[in-house]
């Protein structure tokens, strides 16, 4: 029997479902047998809140394209028939999950649970496994496994999980570079075989920029979101 695999990702106007956050996006592709098909599932749905323009600065869906976009039970059972019975492959699957059961609880008046429908295998519970004391984002994976993310300049949710089926497939599929050549030294500079790193030999008087209230207000936004997407923000770690 085949082996299908839906590797999934979401949008968001916010980080807390329980605190009226709405999901805004999802994308989904199909693997089976490890082999992308095609079969992409990508819909884009109107939340019937506004969306935060911290939130915006993060993904770039806008308010005004979101207006006419349909809502999240005008889509449900669509959504539901592409996913059922699959493996969902999800990075930091607590998140994603956490919103799609809060649509349908909104949706029925009940509990929901996505485990009676699909399985689920969290990428990033996998990498931390398998890279321990590394960084398990979706970027600092596709840096380690070599995976071209170029195009990713805003966070989308096709665009993601598109990133992450080659991420997935990456992982699970042998031995990959580490970042080092074969004689431990790096390329370019390196101190200690760690590549990229060069040691100034003189002291370099930099500018120091101060950041606007604005601007301490979307870093502290996009800190939050990488701590629910991600392995956690490096610049909260003691």
């Amino acid at each position: 029997m085949a082996n299908r695999q839906i590797v999934l990702d979401t949008e968001t106007t916010g980080l807390n479902a329980k605190t009226g956050d709405r999901i805004i996006e999802i994308g989904c592709v199909e693997l089976i047998d490890r082999k992308l098909t095609g079969n992409h599932y990508h819909v884009y749905i109107n939340p019937q809140r506004e969306v935060p323009e911290e939130a915006i600065q993060v993904h770039g869906i806008t308010n005004e394209y979101l207006a006419d976009k349909p809502l999240f039970k005008d889509v449900a059972d669509d959504f539901l028939e592409y996913i059922k019975g699959a493996e969902l492959v999800i990075h930091n699957a607590a998140f994603d999950v956490g919103f799609i059961e809060h649509e349908y609880y909104l949706l029925t008046g009940q509990q929901w649970d996505i485990t009676e429908y699909c399985t689920i295998l969290d990428t990033l519970a996998m990498a931390r496994n398998m890279y321990p004391g590394q960084r398990a984002t979706l970027d600092a994976l596709c840096k380690r496994l070599d995976v071209d993310n170029s195009a990713r300049e805003l966070h989308g949710a096709l665009l993601d999980s598109e990133i992450l089926a080659d991420v997935y497939l990456a992982m699970t599929g042998g031995q990959t570079s580490l970042g080092l050549d074969a004689d431990g030294s790096g390329e370019g500079g390196s101190v200690g075989g760690i590549r990229g790193f060069t040691r100034f030999q003189q002291p370099v008087d930099l500018p120091v920029l101060v950041p606007t209230e604005n601007e301490l207000k979307e870093h502290e936004y996009c800190l939050d979101l990488i701590d629910k997407k991600s392995d956690g923000a490096l610049w909260r770690q003691s």
